[in-house]
């Protein structure tokens, strides 16, 4: 008798699940999702992509149909009431706060009397980063790919030049998509050089189309010999090098250098005194699915039956040069990476429970239409004949039904009521356990009586797991929107759209606002005592009422508003009296 192996990697926090490692080598069940059977699929991603099917599931109360597919046939009537989607809408409200704000440090002094050329070029690119921002529907964009985020574990978001748009595009990506190549000896935290969004495309007979698979490469790759203008110390292409008086050459950005050993290289808008050997490459590629051979890997498909797809402008997307010396993708994890690249979902300590919570409100379901409609024995009644079958028919049971019985007949019923009590507490029961596991206190679910809650301190107490929850899963976001606000800024300089100045990229990074309801007059009357005594500055005053949520938009301006209406206001000096033409007397003006 063979002996099933103990697996631990990334979702064995899913193995109790028989579809998910029904097979002696922990591979999931064909019921979970066919195409995971498909021979491109990496190995290494056949449990990840099972996890994904299996949450999505969950969160569109489909588990309990999926497990009947897996042969459970009692799953079929397990009844689910959407606890799993609340659980992590509650989490990605929180998370995000009531609002994000981009900030680029140093441009909070750009309003100063005599403000640095940092000051004010930091303003600026904030600025930038807002209109694109509030142009390219961000906020709507990041509640798409966090939410995946937070039920997968994981969420990618894709950035693209638009030429026709002037602007940077940004478009997010279900993580199922995503296939990183990735070194065996790479730190988790690293950047991979090879990603791939792929995907297959169902064959359609009555249009005759056949199953496609599509694979989106961006890979990382010396400069090829370019075939536009080069600058060499000879001049070729027809440009004459400029010489910086030291021998060396003056490049632009977008310039493509050939040293004399042969290595080709290039300079970026974003680092103007720097040569780079390094490039991305862009390849969009299809496949029938009938062409791959038996046991191809995604990374290795073969070429030779590929049908490259064209841009808008007739460029065929192989092997292009996007002139850009980074890969254009950003993963974000819902998790801090802990030896992993991909993340873990907020529902990953909770799955037995939630399990646990559908089994009990099924069998509460059931005692309840046994209490309902009671199950009634009758003895001495006479029950009435079908004339055509010439047997007893069923005795209704509504309101006003009377029933005649024969001397020594009796009526019972069977009571269920204490049984469907016990299982609306243990149904309470279980729900707050997973509440209580997943960190999200019973107050931040809506389900506490504001009554109920002695005092604010004893709130903020219970809010405590809530907070060290959104904590750490903004802790795990912080550089990967810093990285994303970065490449926004790069491949606009890429693409020299209007306003994006050559230069070094500054660092911006994203605030997320309160995510806890405050008590906005306690802190106003807090920073009015301390204003007035002189304990605390006007400026951490007003920062503290922008923290609560007050409408103000620039905190060093608000400070000015202020100061400009508590100045006395200036009288205008008396002129001095003037000697008449007429009588030499005095003229007061």
């Amino acid at each position: 008798m063979g002996l099933r192996s103990f697996l631990t990697d990334a979702w064995s926090w899913l193995n109790y699940k028989p579809v998910m490692a029904s097979t002696h080598d922990g591979r999931p069940h064909r019921a979970l999702a066919p195409e995971l059977q498909a021979s491109w699929l990496p190995d290494d991603a056949v449990r990840r992509l099972a996890a994904y099917k299996l949450l999505a599931a969950y969160d569109s109360n489909q588990a309990g149909e999926l497990a009947a597919l897996a042969g459970n046939e009692s799953a079929a009537e397990r009844r689910e009431f959407g606890e799993p989607s609340v659980f992590v809408d509650t989490a990605l409200a929180h998370m995000l706060g009531k609002s994000q704000q981009i900030i680029v440090p140093g441009a909070e002094h750009a309003s100063d009397d005599d403000p640095s050329p940092d000051a004010i070029a930091a303003a600026a690119v904030q600025q930038r980063i807002r209109d694109w921002a509030e142009a390219e529907l961000l906020p709507l964009r990041m509640q798409a790919a966090e939410r995946k985020a937070v039920l997968l574990g994981d969420g990618i978001y894709l950035l693209a030049w638009d030429p026709s748009k002037n602007r940077v595009r940004l478009k997010t990506y279900d993580p199922g998509f995503y296939f990183p190549v990735l070194e065996d000896d790479a730190d988790p935290g690293d950047f991979p050089n090879r990603v791939h969004l792929a995907w297959e495309t169902p064959e359609d007979p009555k249009q005759g189309i056949k199953a496609k698979l599509r694979r989106i490469t961006y890979e990382l790759g010396p400069i090829a010999p370019p075939t536009r203008s080069v600058t060499t110390r000879e001049g070729l292409a027809g440009r004459e090098p400029v010489e910086d008086g030291e021998g060396g050459l003056l490049l632009a950005p977008g310039d493509t250098y050939v040293q004399e050993t042969g290595a080709i290289e290039r300079i970026y808008p974003w680092a103007p005194d720097r040569l780079s050997a390094i490039t991305c490459y862009l390849t969009d590629a299809e496949w029938l699915l009938e062409d791959l051979r038996h046991g191809q890997a995604l990374d290795d498909l073969s070429l030779d039956k590929a049908r490259f797809r064209t841009r808008g402008d007739g460029e065929v997307l192989h092997k292009l040069d996007l002139q850009i010396d980074f890969l254009p993708v950003v993963h974000i994890s819902n998790s801090i990476a802990d030896g992993e690249h991909f993340g873990q979902s907020s529902l990953a300590k909770v799955m037995q429970v939630l399990d646990e919570l559908a089994e009990t409100d099924t069998d509460s379901a059931k005692a309840s239409a046994t209490t309902g409609a009671p199950i009634i024995g009758l003895a001495g009644a006479r029950a009435e004949v079908d004339r055509i079958t010439g047997r007893p028919r069923p005795l209704a049971i509504q309101p006003g039904t009377v029933f005649q019985l024969s001397d020594g007949g009796s009526m019972d019923v069977l009571d269920t009521s204490g049984q469907l009590a016990e299982l609306r507490a243990r149904t309470e029961e279980v729900r707050d356990r997973a509440a209580i596991n997943a960190r999200l206190p019973a107050v931040s679910l809506g389900t506490v009586d504001p009554s109920d809650v002695p005092s604010g301190y004893a709130l903020q107490l219970s809010l405590g797991p809530l907070d060290s929850l959104v904590d750490s899963m903004r802790l795990a976001r912080a550089h990967k929107y810093v990285l994303l606000l970065k490449l926004v800024q790069r491949l606009h300089q890429a693409g020299r759209a209007e306003g994006w100045p050559v230069g070094e990229t500054l660092a911006a990074r994203l605030v997320f606002g309160p995510h806890t309801p405050t008590d906005r007059t306690a802190i106003l009357d807090e920073v009015v005592k301390g204003v007035t005594a002189n304990v605390l500055s006007l400026e951490t005053g007003v920062r503290m009422l922008q923290d609560a949520g007050y409408p103000i938009e620039d905190a060093r301006e608000e400070v000015r508003r202020i100061q400009v209406r508590a100045a006395p206001p200036k009288v205008k000096p008396r002129a001095a009296p003037q000697e008449s033409e007429a009588g030499g007397g005095e003229q007061e003006v």
